[in-house]
């Protein structure tokens, strides 16, 4: 398995060591691990934008005969808007 070196400052490190005692892990497999779930998690976010994107509107409104295909407010809400 290949290795990485890091460079992080003496608080990060030791912080490092912390969660990976809690954790029962060494630092490297901690690190490994949190990388893992980062990069998972980013592609489950990519694949969720592009699910959300390659779908057609929901609402396919007519044109009106004043050429709008937005209701006008007050028929939105079923009141008189105020004048």
């Amino acid at each position: 398995m290949p290795s990485l070196s890091i460079y992080a400052s003496d608080d990060v490190l030791r912080r490092l060591r912390i969660e990976a005692a809690i954790h029962q892990q060494s630092m490297s497999r901690f690190v490994g691990q949190v990388l893992e779930e980062r990069f998972r998690d980013d592609d489950a976010y990519t694949q969720s934008m592009a699910d959300l994107f390659s779908r057609g509107p929901y609402l396919r409104l007519e044109k009106r005969a004043d050429g709008r295909t937005v209701p006008p407010r007050a028929e939105i809400y079923d009141r008189q808007a105020l004048q």
